[in-house]
């Protein structure tokens, strides 16, 4: 076999990591990461000016320092470059402009994944395979969630079965760890929104897409940047993101109340002509409590969407980069 068999030539290669106060990490990161970028530049199938792209998240920590020494240390060759945001925006914003950035560096593919060592590294070698083959976009799906908590399992699989259910096309068990080529990566840069979510969208672009199966180890070093509350605010995202489901049900629910009430119209007519009309005072009590909360509720799932129709409008930048390596 020769190297003639794949339709694209070794790419320009850049492996985007966001990172928010990693400085426990980042060392053996950039060691692993150094390491497969080197062994596939040996192995020819990716160029020798591919690059490991760190985008911090305004950590506060030592983060951007150990990234700004790995870029000026010349024992790795310019291996190492980053960019670094001025303030704290979340994952899924640090995540699209370390992807921006490797777009605007020209690369031809960029891997993204996270600093915590979770996703497979050696993952990495199937996914720029895939990519010579001809695939747009390889996603990094987990083959188990063994390491996962029973809680943490459980509440995932509902989230992408309500997403399913939505119409929103997500992958199962796959998160950010995923190759896009430059032509996926520029159809991403037409996204306008300020209210990302990129596990969403990156399925919606189109193009040619495969998987690559992997077992996701545990925490290499450090706290989870994914506490419970994070998750749940992701997932808020994803569903105002792409679905009005919810308004859909808040209308439907309205309508169920009326016939209620309707009923309910009849049932106190009826007894008042009958003379019974002291009794029933449980009833009552609990059906207004119960259409109170209904409304409350209601109101919450407008309020989301109407709030995020008034950032988008503002149109203010996603992010703004303070400082970046060349």
């Amino acid at each position: 076999m020769t190297a003639v068999e794949h339709p694209r030539t070794a790419p320009r290669l850049y492996v985007v990591v966001p990172c928010y106060n990693e400085e426990e990490v980042l060392p053996e990161t950039s060691r692993r990461l150094e390491k497969k970028l080197r062994s596939l530049m040996g192995q020819r199938r990716v160029s020798p000016e591919s690059r490991v792209l760190f985008a911090n998240d305004g950590s506060k920590d030592r983060t951007w320092e150990l990234i700004r020494e790995l870029h000026d240390d010349p024992a790795h060759d310019g291996l190492f470059t980053g960019i670094s945001l001025a303030h704290n925006r979340g994952h899924q914003n640090v995540l699209f402009a370390g992807l921006m950035s490797a777009l605007e560096h020209g690369c031809d593919a960029a891997i993204s994944m996270d600093a915590d060592l979770q996703d497979d590294v050696n993952a990495i070698d199937e996914m720029v395979d895939a990519y010579l083959d001809g695939a747009n976009i390889v996603y990094g799906v987990r083959n188990d969630r063994e390491t996962d908590t029973r809680f943490k399992r459980g509440t995932a699989e509902a989230f992408y079965k309500l997403m399913s259910r939505m119409g929103t096309e997500t992958v199962p068990n796959s998160a950010d760890f995923r190759l896009m080529d430059a032509q996926a990566l520029q159809a991403l840069s037409q996204y306008g929104e300020a209210n990302l979510f990129l596990r969403g969208i990156v399925p919606s672009l189109g193009f040619q897409t495969t998987k690559v199966y992997y077992k996701r180890a545990e925490r290499f070093a450090g706290e989870s940047k994914y506490p419970l509350s994070k998750m749940v605010s992701l997932a808020i995202d994803g569903i105002t993101s792409f679905s009005v489901t919810p308004l859909r049900m808040v209308t439907i629910a309205g309508s169920v109340f009326v016939v209620i009430s309707l009923l309910a119209l009849v049932y106190a007519l009826v007894s008042l002509a009958m003379g019974t009309t002291v009794g029933g005072w449980t009833s009552l009590l609990i059906s207004i409590w119960f259409v109170g909360g209904a409304i409350m509720v209601s109101l919450g799932i407008v309020g989301e969407y109407v709030g995020r129709i008034y950032l988008e409008s503002k149109h203010r930048p996603r992010y703004i980069v303070a400082e970046e390596l060349d």
